[in-house]
């Protein structure tokens, strides 16, 4: 999935330049599967500030029913945030991988103690004589 969400970006980046409407078809159709995917994957792990911020990058990148701004300096800012959207969600899934990987070795090294229970003592009522 990062190859593909740095292609996304990469793909944005590119939007900035002159390019024939065909690519910008194309970039709404990428960039729509990208916003999805992420989407899904931070509505499963609860990020809603991740999740609100790339419904409105599908909303705005749609294919079915898309959206026109007619000019080119108004969508130039929007693709570059997108990249850089793209490119964060990327490098920060990659931390979270390396802490998850991390937790699996710490809890290997834990110690467990034994712990005994009342009923494991030995109760003598009789005090030992001296």
């Amino acid at each position: 999935m990062k190859p593909f969400l740095t292609f996304c970006a990469l793909c944005c980046f590119a939007g900035i330049f002159k390019l024939p409407i065909e690519y910008y078809t194309f970039l709404r159709i990428l960039v729509s599967v990208g916003a999805l995917i992420i989407l899904y994957n931070t509505l499963i792990s609860k990020q809603l500030y991740f999740s609100i911020i790339f419904f409105i990058i599908l909303i705005l990148f749609n294919p079915i029913f898309p959206i026109y701004l007619y000019r080119k300096n108004l969508w130039i800012p929007i693709d570059i945030i997108a990249g850089i959207l793209f490119l964060l969600i990327t490098f920060i899934e990659k931390k979270e991988q390396k802490k998850e990987e991390e937790i699996p070795e710490e809890t290997s090294e834990r110690i467990t103690y034994q712990k005994s229970h009342s009923r494991d003592r030995i109760v003598n009522p009789r005090k030992p004589k001296e």
